[in-house]
């Protein structure tokens, strides 16, 4: 089992979105309901769910990515994730650590804290200590490479890149090793081509459509040249907002609807973030149809992007769902 997609004779089933019943939800442990009960549990300073909760996900890298993620967003304020290592220095502990220990830095350098650098340190230790304690896991080596967007990192790009864009390849290609459709890995790793992190529009075009090309077709990492798009995107340009409508990411929505969709009815979880970028991409491309069915994939999770691109997100998300016929929260 890989990227959170349950196979047959699981035992877990899928996680259905089940149906909007007027409320978004915008935890992210959308319809986790083992990692939502888990993070009411981390917030109370305990850790003894969190710890079953990982150990279930050894074999799934897609499904320990988001729940430790979520985890550390839950545990980052306090010293739950010291504490735990301290008690039980399992692998389970050192990935928390390591994820909470990346959030921090992170959060520090945006703030331009100078604690930063020390929190780095601190962060690169810890994601050392998870990759010993569990060989084969790339979640470590992934949150190492979170941490690439800080520094102007040069290695050469391979070959098949028109813009040749140099980054942090050798790690990336590290994580590939453990797990080559690792989708969290690609997304950190396309955010260091970012503008908003030192990098361009054209070098963010030229890896997201490397990298979504090399994908399965049924690969939720078809999705990354839609990201990109987003994240290039300028209002102040001439039909900035008909840019979806052109053909070639008609088509590109169009394949990601029709090979991808289907395969979320057997992920452990609804992939709401993956889902919201695809129903945007068809909305904007004019295809309200598709981007219906995908807003009822959907159920009642919603994630901030790529709403908050274009405004209030909660405002932009009610916008699209009313262009597709359903209801949004307030609705008589």
């Amino acid at each position: 089992m890989r990227n959170g997609v349950a196979s047959d004779g699981d035992g877990q089933g899928s996680m259905a979105a089940g149906l909007f019943e007027g409320q978004y939800v915008w935890h992210p442990a959308a319809d986790d309901r083992t990692l939502a009960s888990v993070c009411v549990d981390v917030r109370a300073g305990r850790y003894r769910s969190a710890r079953e909760a990982l150990a279930d996900t050894r074999d799934d890298f897609g499904l320990r990515a988001h729940r430790s993620l979520v985890l550390a967003s839950e545990a980052a304020d306090s010293d739950l994730a010291e504490r735990w290592l301290a008690e039980e220095p399992t692998p389970e502990a050192a990935l928390l650590w390591a994820r909470v220990a990346v959030l921090r830095t992170l959060r520090a350098a945006a703030a331009h804290d100078e604690r930063a650098e020390a929190l780095e340190r601190i962060a690169l230790t810890a994601c050392e200590r998870a990759s010993t304690a569990a060989p084969h896991d790339p979640t470590p080596w992934v949150a190492k490479l979170t941490m690439a967007r800080l520094h102007d990192i040069r290695e050469p790009a391979p070959q098949g890149l028109l813009t040749a864009p140099a980054g942090p390849w050798r790690l990336f290609s590290h994580v590939l090793r453990l797990d080559p459709w690792n989708r969290e890995a690609h997304h950190r790793f396309l955010a260091c081509f970012f503008t908003r992190y030192g990098g361009s529009v054209n070098a963010a075009w030229d890896v997201a459509a490397f990298l979504g090309q090399r994908a399965p077709a049924t690969s939720p990492l078809r999705l990354l040249p839609l990201v990109a798009l987003v994240e290039s995107y300028n209002p102040a340009q001439l039909l900035a907002d008909r840019v979806w409508e052109q053909p070639q990411w008609r088509a590109t929505a169009l394949a990601i609807y029709q090979n991808w969709l289907p395969e979320t009815a057997g992920y452990r979880f609804t992939p709401v973030l993956d889902l919201a970028y695809l129903a945007h991409a068809l909305l904007m491309a004019q295809r309200e149809f598709e981007a219906r069915a995908v807003f009822m994939a959907m159920g009642p999770y919603a994630s901030r992007m790529p709403w908050s691109v274009f405004g209030d997100p909660e405002e932009q998300l009610s916008r699209a769902r009313r262009s597709c016929g359903l209801p949004v929260p307030g609705a008589a």
